[in-house]
């Protein structure tokens, strides 16, 4: 008996310039790799019974999850808005900002707030639809954050916000 989820909270359909490359990319060398993996499809069903040919089961595995992104990205890619302009008001915390923060400790850290598409935990890159990215969104400079988190409340100051990739 399937188990019942209920369907996701739509994300935010915003995107950095950078992202939607990024995505665009990933969707053009699908294409390519999926052609490669046609070929390889169709060299192992020639090679006879199929119920026992694992290559041709795993080449067929491999091209329904290259299918799914496919359609995933046409799909997403035709609903994203690009932002590539800084906000009217450079002193609050909007879509694509640099936010440096202050926790309790006095411990400092730099996120920059993106799409749901593009978060990147190397980066620091985090979603304008986490629970840090709403927190701190059409906040000012000094104010007092307050995230919800599974560990616990913590508490940050915004010490400095930025819209270029210079140091705050």
């Amino acid at each position: 008996m399937p188990r019942y989820r209920p369907p996701q909270p739509k994300s935010s359909a915003y995107i950095t310039k950078s992202g939607y490359a990024t995505l665009s990319q990933e969707l053009k060398d699908l294409w390519v790799t999926r052609r490669e993996v046609t070929v390889a499809l169709s060299a192992a069903a020639a090679e006879g019974d199929r119920s026992e040919n694992a290559e041709y089961i795993y080449r067929k595995k491999q091209l329904r999850e290259i299918d799914r992104r496919i359609r995933y990205l046409q799909k997403r890619l035709d609903e994203l808005i690009v932002v590539d302009q800084p906000p009217d008001n450079p002193l609050q915390v909007f879509f694509g900002a640099w936010v440096e923060l202050e926790d309790e400790e006095g411990q400092r850290v730099i996120y920059r707030i993106v799409g749901p598409d593009e978060f990147s935990v190397e980066k620091s890159w985090i979603s304008m639809d986490s629970p840090v990215g709403r927190a701190l969104m059409r906040k000012k400079l000094d104010d007092e954050v307050t995230v919800q988190r599974p560990a616990g409340q913590t508490r940050y100051v915004i010490t400095g916000i930025r819209y270029t990739e210079d140091h705050c």
